[in-house]
């Protein structure tokens, strides 16, 4: 017995579903593939601009025929490596002092050293527990909440000011989360989460399609299920 030809409506469904659902695994698959390389062709192009500032006869293109990628970076890790060493010894420390009073009595320019400073000082040295900790707020208003981080404890005349004690916030946007509102509030309202920060990260530039907890669970059930089918089969 023939089986039944498949109509015309219900094969076009069928490409469609085909064309659809490929696609989007292609494009899922290519669109973080090829912005990871952009960013890096950007950042190695960059970094090779470094090489400049060798004089011509020591530069790579007076060695070799070719053009070598990366050989800037290698030099900026050279650079910043050897500043390192330099600025933890003895003479490097007077001379960074001797920098931070010269910068300091220049007009505008020692504010945004300072301010620049203290940011990068905070990122490697800060306390790790207050920057790193990802909470809950009520924000824009009650009833309406938005994740924030954790970037300190008010002190001096904020702390005295406000009597309870207030912690330091950061409220990032959507898509782009190093823009955002500095906000203080009361530690009684904050609500902890168990959240990473770069959990946090992805939720807010995916404009919360991206879920940690649902990745998590998901990939809990799956154990699960694993465990389950592997004790299934083994002899008893």
């Amino acid at each position: 017995m023939s089986q039944p030809t498949p109509e015309p409506k219900g094969l076009l469904n069928a490409i469609k579903r085909f064309f659809k659902v490929n696609l989007i695994a292609g494009i899922l698959f290519l669109v973080p593939l090829m912005a990871t390389f952009m960013t890096l062709r950007v950042i190695v192009r960059w970094m090779d601009k470094s090489l400049l500032l060798l004089p011509p006869a020591y530069r790579p293109e007076a060695f070799l025929s070719f053009k070598v990628p990366g050989l800037g970076a290698i030099l900026v890790v050279v650079i910043v490596l050897a500043t390192g060493i330099l600025v933890r010894n003895l003479l490097g420390r007077r001379l960074v002092l001797l920098w931070d009073a010269i910068v300091d009595r220049i007009p505008f320019v020692s504010n945004f050293y300072k301010a620049v400073k203290q940011l990068v000082e905070t990122i490697f040295y800060g306390p790790a527990r207050d920057f790193k900790r990802v909470v809950l707020i009520e924000y824009p208003r009650t009833g309406l909440y938005t994740l924030a981080f954790v970037t300190g404890v008010a002190v001096g005349e904020i702390q005295q000011k406000t009597v309870k004690k207030v912690l330091n916030v950061f409220v990032a946007t959507t898509p782009n989360p190093t823009s955002g509102f500095y906000l203080m509030v009361p530690e009684e309202d904050i609500i902890p989460l168990e959240m990473s920060v770069e959990d946090a990260f992805k939720v807010l530039m995916s404009g919360g399609i991206l879920n940690p907890d649902a990745a998590a669970g998901k990939k809990k059930s799956q154990a699960t299920t694993n465990a389950e089918t592997a004790q299934e089969d083994t002899p008893q």
